[in-house]
């Protein structure tokens, strides 16, 4: 946790760095970390919002709806066929028997994780899977950072994608989503390259 004034900030993660992560952790057992990963980074969801799931809101679904915490705003999110498989791989693993239990529940199975145990552990994973050299800037935010970086980059990094984007994360302003992609800050440095 920052201390009070502290200012921290949490980065988006390489693409295939953090799907290779994925494939990893599924194939240690490691398949609550291996799922939180994939949530937050086909969904765009906040932490908040993924520690609430159930089973039965992503089993066998092409698509979820879901009322963010932080906006109270609906959402509709098409499942991306790859969380698909990896949601189906999981649940059958672990033979779940009842879909309406949360997903990622502690140890004890009697409440959800927190917060604060997802960020320190995954600050754990990216450092023991070599997937940053230390973990101070990895947070359940990354995830949610990854996956917006991802749309921009794949659709050729184009205004287009970062007004939907804008949308999609719920931003004030295209140039809010800039900020937050670390995009501002890239087109900034690059002025002084080019001088």
């Amino acid at each position: 946790m920052p201390l009070k004034g502290q200012k921290t900030t949490s980065s988006y993660v390489d693409w295939n760095a953090i799907t290779n992560l994925i494939l990893k952790l599924e194939r240690d057992g490691n398949w609550k970390f291996a799922l939180l990963i994939s949530v937050g980074i086909f969904t765009g969801l906040r932490i908040s919002d993924i520690l609430s799931l159930h089973w039965s809101d992503i089993l066998n679904k092409e698509s979820m709806g879901i009322t963010e915490k932080k906006t109270k705003k609906f959402r509709n999110i098409r499942l991306n066929p790859q969380l698909f498989e990896i949601v189906s791989r999981v649940f059958k693993s672990q033979k779940v028997t009842d879909p309406e239990t949360l997903i990622f529940l502690n140890r004890w199975g009697t409440q959800a994780f927190r917060t604060q145990y997802v960020n320190t552990t995954l600050k754990k994973l990216f450092i023991k899977y070599k997937v940053t050299k230390d973990g101070t800037s990895i947070s359940a935010h990354s995830l949610r950072k990854t996956f917006g970086r991802r749309i921009w980059e794949v659709n050729q990094n184009s205004e287009k994608a970062l007004v939907i984007l804008s949308e999609v994360l719920k931003h004030s302003s295209v140039a809010t989503t800039k900020i937050y992609l670390g995009i501002r800050e890239e087109e900034i440095s690059e002025i002084y390259l080019n001088l």
